[in-house]
Protein backbone atom coordinates (compact mmCIF):
# COMPACT_ATOMS: atom_id res chain seq x y z
CA UNK A 1 0.00 0.00 0.00
CA UNK A 2 0.97 3.52 -1.11
CA UNK A 3 2.04 5.74 2.16
CA UNK A 4 -0.06 8.75 1.66
CA UNK A 5 1.95 12.09 0.77
CA UNK A 6 0.52 13.97 3.21
CA UNK A 7 1.55 11.52 6.29
CA UNK A 8 4.89 11.81 4.97
CA UNK A 9 5.06 15.42 5.03
CA UNK A 10 3.81 15.82 8.38
CA UNK A 11 6.51 13.33 9.99
CA UNK A 12 9.08 15.14 7.91
CA UNK A 13 8.01 18.98 7.22
CA UNK A 14 11.83 19.62 6.81
CA UNK A 15 12.54 16.77 4.09
CA UNK A 16 14.01 14.05 6.64
CA UNK A 17 12.68 12.20 10.05
CA UNK A 18 14.29 14.14 12.89
CA UNK A 19 14.06 11.19 15.62
CA UNK A 20 14.69 12.64 19.29
CA UNK A 21 16.98 9.76 20.85
CA UNK A 22 17.39 9.73 24.96
CA UNK A 23 20.64 8.12 25.93
CA UNK A 24 19.84 8.25 29.57
CA UNK A 25 17.42 5.18 29.26
CA UNK A 26 20.09 2.28 28.65
CA UNK A 27 17.14 0.11 28.03
CA UNK A 28 15.85 2.35 24.83
CA UNK A 29 19.23 3.44 23.67
CA UNK A 30 23.26 3.79 24.31
CA UNK A 31 26.51 4.90 22.70
CA UNK A 32 27.67 2.05 20.71
CA UNK A 33 31.21 1.13 22.32
CA UNK A 34 33.37 0.95 19.26
CA UNK A 35 31.72 3.42 17.02
CA UNK A 36 29.95 5.92 19.38
CA UNK A 37 27.06 6.25 17.46
CA UNK A 38 23.43 6.01 19.06
CA UNK A 39 22.35 2.85 18.99
CA UNK A 40 19.55 0.63 20.58
CA UNK A 41 15.88 -0.40 20.15
CA UNK A 42 14.68 3.05 19.91
CA UNK A 43 17.27 3.63 16.99
CA UNK A 44 16.33 0.56 15.27
CA UNK A 45 12.84 1.83 15.43
CA UNK A 46 13.30 5.18 14.33
CA UNK A 47 15.21 3.92 11.29
CA UNK A 48 12.40 1.48 9.95
CA UNK A 49 9.80 4.44 10.61
CA UNK A 50 12.00 6.31 8.16
CA UNK A 51 12.46 3.42 5.96
CA UNK A 52 8.47 3.25 5.57
CA UNK A 53 7.81 6.85 5.02
CA UNK A 54 10.64 6.80 2.14
CA UNK A 55 12.47 9.44 3.94
CA UNK A 56 16.16 10.64 5.54
CA UNK A 57 16.73 9.39 9.27
CA UNK A 58 18.13 12.06 11.46
CA UNK A 59 18.55 11.28 14.93
CA UNK A 60 18.70 14.41 18.12
CA UNK A 61 19.93 12.77 20.58
CA UNK A 62 19.61 13.72 24.17
CA UNK A 63 20.90 12.49 27.46
CA UNK A 64 18.19 12.95 29.78
CA UNK A 65 14.42 11.77 29.32
CA UNK A 66 13.09 15.37 30.25
CA UNK A 67 15.49 17.02 27.30
CA UNK A 68 14.18 14.56 24.86
CA UNK A 69 10.06 14.89 25.83
CA UNK A 70 10.70 18.32 25.68
CA UNK A 71 12.28 18.36 21.45
CA UNK A 72 9.32 16.84 20.30
CA UNK A 73 6.55 19.28 22.60
CA UNK A 74 8.72 21.99 21.27
CA UNK A 75 8.57 20.58 17.43
CA UNK A 76 12.25 20.43 17.03
CA UNK A 77 12.03 16.77 16.73
CA UNK A 78 9.41 14.65 14.40
CA UNK A 79 9.27 11.10 16.57
CA UNK A 80 10.51 10.83 19.58
CA UNK A 81 10.57 7.60 22.37
CA UNK A 82 9.22 8.08 26.11
CA UNK A 83 7.30 6.71 28.60
CA UNK A 84 3.41 7.54 28.65
CA UNK A 85 2.37 10.00 31.24
CA UNK A 86 -0.37 12.93 31.14
CA UNK A 87 1.83 15.77 31.36
CA UNK A 88 3.51 14.70 28.65
CA UNK A 89 0.43 14.37 26.53
CA UNK A 90 -0.63 17.57 26.88
CA UNK A 91 1.10 18.29 23.57
CA UNK A 92 2.41 14.84 22.40
CA UNK A 93 0.10 12.02 20.63
CA UNK A 94 1.34 8.87 22.54
CA UNK A 95 1.44 4.91 21.03
CA UNK A 96 0.55 2.22 22.89
CA UNK A 97 3.56 0.96 24.70
CA UNK A 98 5.99 -1.17 22.78
CA UNK A 99 8.39 -1.84 25.90
CA UNK A 100 7.61 -2.75 29.45
CA UNK A 101 10.37 -1.71 31.70
CA UNK A 102 10.39 -2.13 35.53
CA UNK A 103 10.66 1.33 37.78
CA UNK A 104 12.68 0.24 41.54
CA UNK A 105 14.14 1.44 44.35
CA UNK A 106 17.68 0.98 45.28
CA UNK A 107 19.23 1.47 49.54
CA UNK A 108 22.17 1.21 51.35
CA UNK A 109 22.93 -2.59 52.66
CA UNK A 110 21.98 -1.07 56.30
CA UNK A 111 18.70 0.96 55.46
CA UNK A 112 15.54 0.24 57.45
CA UNK A 113 13.62 0.13 54.03
CA UNK A 114 13.15 -3.18 52.85
CA UNK A 115 9.42 -3.38 51.19
CA UNK A 116 8.38 -0.07 48.41
CA UNK A 117 5.29 0.45 50.43
CA UNK A 118 7.86 1.75 53.72
CA UNK A 119 9.64 4.27 50.98
CA UNK A 120 6.79 7.11 51.14
CA UNK A 121 7.54 8.50 54.98
CA UNK A 122 8.35 11.81 56.40
CA UNK A 123 11.94 12.51 56.43
CA UNK A 124 12.83 9.82 53.61
CA UNK A 125 14.99 11.95 50.74
CA UNK A 126 14.29 9.98 47.34
CA UNK A 127 16.65 10.73 44.24
CA UNK A 128 15.11 10.31 40.93
CA UNK A 129 16.42 11.57 37.15
CA UNK A 130 14.85 15.23 36.39
CA UNK A 131 12.08 14.54 34.25
CA UNK A 132 12.04 11.00 33.80
CA UNK A 133 8.61 9.37 34.06
CA UNK A 134 9.25 8.03 37.49
CA UNK A 135 9.97 11.84 38.58
CA UNK A 136 6.49 12.64 37.18
CA UNK A 137 5.21 9.53 38.64
CA UNK A 138 6.51 9.50 42.47
CA UNK A 139 6.09 13.36 41.84
CA UNK A 140 2.05 12.95 42.18
CA UNK A 141 2.35 9.78 44.20
CA UNK A 142 4.67 10.22 47.12
CA UNK A 143 2.65 12.94 49.82
CA UNK A 144 5.17 12.47 52.74
CA UNK A 145 8.82 11.61 51.15
CA UNK A 146 10.86 14.49 49.73
CA UNK A 147 12.49 14.23 46.22
CA UNK A 148 15.57 14.90 45.10
CA UNK A 149 15.92 15.72 41.14
CA UNK A 150 19.22 14.53 39.31
CA UNK A 151 20.27 16.02 36.61
CA UNK A 152 20.10 13.13 34.71
CA UNK A 153 18.42 9.39 35.03
CA UNK A 154 22.57 7.71 34.74
CA UNK A 155 23.55 10.29 37.44
CA UNK A 156 20.51 9.48 40.26
CA UNK A 157 22.93 6.63 42.06
CA UNK A 158 25.59 9.07 42.20
CA UNK A 159 23.64 11.45 43.09
CA UNK A 160 22.30 9.36 46.27
CA UNK A 161 25.41 8.54 47.46
CA UNK A 162 27.23 12.06 47.09
CA UNK A 163 23.89 13.45 48.87
CA UNK A 164 23.72 10.92 51.79
CA UNK A 165 19.90 10.09 50.30
CA UNK A 166 18.03 7.73 51.43
CA UNK A 167 16.62 5.92 48.42
CA UNK A 168 17.54 5.95 44.61
CA UNK A 169 14.13 5.71 42.16
CA UNK A 170 15.14 4.37 38.51
CA UNK A 171 14.88 2.17 35.67
CA UNK A 172 15.32 -1.54 37.45
CA UNK A 173 18.12 -2.49 35.05
CA UNK A 174 20.31 0.46 35.48
CA UNK A 175 19.98 0.40 39.61
CA UNK A 176 20.90 -3.15 39.03
CA UNK A 177 23.96 -2.01 36.68
CA UNK A 178 25.02 0.84 39.76
CA UNK A 179 24.51 -1.92 42.45
CA UNK A 180 27.11 -4.21 41.08
CA UNK A 181 29.66 -1.00 40.71
CA UNK A 182 28.90 0.00 43.81
CA UNK A 183 29.42 -1.73 46.89
CA UNK A 184 26.63 -1.98 49.88
CA UNK A 185 23.74 -1.12 47.74
CA UNK A 186 20.71 -3.26 47.44
CA UNK A 187 17.28 -3.34 45.45
CA UNK A 188 14.09 -3.50 47.17
CA UNK A 189 12.35 -6.42 46.20
CA UNK A 190 9.57 -5.94 43.18
CA UNK A 191 8.85 -2.93 41.83
CA UNK A 192 6.97 0.76 42.19
CA UNK A 193 5.51 1.25 38.83
CA UNK A 194 5.66 -0.26 35.26
CA UNK A 195 6.96 2.09 33.03
CA UNK A 196 4.98 1.93 29.39
CA UNK A 197 7.89 2.92 26.80
CA UNK A 198 6.26 4.44 23.49
CA UNK A 199 6.42 6.68 20.60
CA UNK A 200 4.85 9.76 20.27
CA UNK A 201 4.96 12.67 18.13
CA UNK A 202 3.57 16.66 18.50
CA UNK A 203 -0.54 16.83 18.28
CA UNK A 204 0.20 19.51 16.24
CA UNK A 205 1.05 17.04 13.22
CA UNK A 206 -2.64 15.88 13.16
CA UNK A 207 -5.14 12.79 14.07
CA UNK A 208 -3.96 10.56 11.00
CA UNK A 209 -0.18 11.07 11.96
CA UNK A 210 -0.79 9.99 15.32
CA UNK A 211 -2.70 6.81 13.86
CA UNK A 212 0.03 6.06 11.24
CA UNK A 213 2.67 5.98 14.73
CA UNK A 214 0.20 3.53 16.59
CA UNK A 215 -0.39 1.01 13.56
CA UNK A 216 3.29 1.40 12.66
CA UNK A 217 3.95 0.46 16.46
CA UNK A 218 1.36 -2.23 16.77
CA UNK A 219 3.21 -3.59 13.31
CA UNK A 220 6.93 -3.76 15.25
CA UNK A 221 5.05 -6.08 18.08
CA UNK A 222 3.28 -8.04 16.18
CA UNK A 223 5.79 -8.79 13.65
CA UNK A 224 8.71 -9.64 16.38
CA UNK A 225 10.45 -6.93 15.37
CA UNK A 226 10.55 -5.24 18.91
CA UNK A 227 11.47 -8.74 20.53
CA UNK A 228 14.27 -9.18 18.42
CA UNK A 229 15.86 -5.82 18.92
CA UNK A 230 15.59 -6.15 22.79
CA UNK A 231 17.79 -9.43 21.84
CA UNK A 232 20.18 -7.77 19.78
CA UNK A 233 21.13 -5.36 22.11
CA UNK A 234 21.06 -7.81 24.95
CA UNK A 235 18.67 -6.10 26.72
CA UNK A 236 17.25 -7.61 29.97
CA UNK A 237 14.83 -6.17 32.61
CA UNK A 238 12.07 -5.19 29.71
CA UNK A 239 9.26 -7.30 27.77
CA UNK A 240 8.08 -6.31 24.74
CA UNK A 241 4.10 -4.63 25.79
CA UNK A 242 0.82 -6.76 24.49
CA UNK A 243 -1.05 -5.34 21.79
CA UNK A 244 -3.10 -2.14 22.08
CA UNK A 245 -6.57 -1.67 21.39
CA UNK A 246 -7.45 -2.20 17.55
CA UNK A 247 -8.11 0.92 15.13
CA UNK A 248 -11.78 -0.09 15.35
CA UNK A 249 -13.24 3.94 16.03
CA UNK A 250 -11.50 4.20 12.42
CA UNK A 251 -12.74 0.77 10.78
CA UNK A 252 -13.64 1.40 7.00
CA UNK A 253 -10.85 4.39 6.76
CA UNK A 254 -8.05 2.81 4.50
CA UNK A 255 -4.40 3.26 6.56
CA UNK A 256 -2.27 5.74 5.68
CA UNK A 257 1.17 3.43 5.81
CA UNK A 258 2.04 0.47 4.26
CA UNK A 259 1.35 -3.04 5.62
CA UNK A 260 4.19 -4.81 4.60
CA UNK A 261 6.67 -6.12 7.42
CA UNK A 262 10.11 -3.87 8.03
CA UNK A 263 12.68 -5.12 6.26
CA UNK A 264 15.94 -5.84 7.52
CA UNK A 265 17.71 -2.70 8.96
CA UNK A 266 19.95 -0.47 7.18
CA UNK A 267 23.93 -0.12 8.31
CA UNK A 268 24.56 1.58 11.43
CA UNK A 269 24.41 5.67 11.13
CA UNK A 270 27.82 7.17 11.31
CA UNK A 271 28.91 9.28 14.71
CA UNK A 272 26.86 12.28 14.84
CA UNK A 273 24.51 11.52 12.29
Amino acid sequence: MTIDSAIVRAFAPTGALRASINLGNPILAHADKTTGAPAGVSVDLARAFAERLGVALELVVFDAAGKSVEAVANEQADIGFFAIDPVRGAQIAFTEAYVLIEGSYLVREDSPLWHNDEVDRSGTMVAVGKGSAYDLYLTRELKHAQIVRAPTSPTVVQTFLEQSLDVAAGVRQQLESDSRAHAGLRLLPGRFMVIRQAMGTPKTRGPEAARALRVFVEEMKASGFVADALNRHGIEGASVAPPGPAEGALEGRPLSITQRSAGPLSPPLPPGS
